[in-house]
């Protein structure tokens, strides 16, 4: 991952690359991300975790992130008998999209606030022009 925006601006980024940038997700949250949108049916845990061939707990890590950033939906099924279990399934890709956007809006903004504030620090320091003595 690039350390600088000059430098993420000139990677070759691909969509995927938005899951890092934008929300911080890991390799193994795509990946299960990937299990969830390539299933017909919604998964379980256990179900993510063995099309990733990861261990249940570390599959579950990852899934939780995925809830936390909005890119999937957990679904709680009930059982006659009594009792229940989740299963996850991805977001329809327009919210997720319209989520990402309405982010990238408001780091846009901030980031146009703090550039102001820089201006409005620097502008007065030194109303001479700059030169450079050698």
């Amino acid at each position: 991952m690039a350390n600088s925006m000059a430098e993420q601006l000139q990677q070759d980024m691909q969509c995927e690359g938005l899951l890092e940038c934008i929300h911080g997700l890991k390799q193994l949250d795509k990946e299960c991300f990937r299990a969830m949108v390539e299933s017909d049916e919604p998964l379980t845990i256990d179900e993510v975790a063995d099309r990733v061939d990861r261990e249940r707990s570390t599959a579950y890590r990852s899934i939780q992130r995925l809830l936390q950033s909005g890119f999937i939906q957990k679904e709680q099924i009930n059982y006659d008998q009594g009792g229940y279990y989740h299963v996850y399934y991805p977001t329809d890709p327009n919210q997720i999209a319209n989520d990402m956007q309405r982010m990238l809006n408001d780091w846009y903004a901030k980031m146009g606030q703090l550039i102001q504030e820089f201006e409005d620090k620097y502008e007065h320091v030194d109303d001479g022009p700059m030169t450079v003595e050698g």
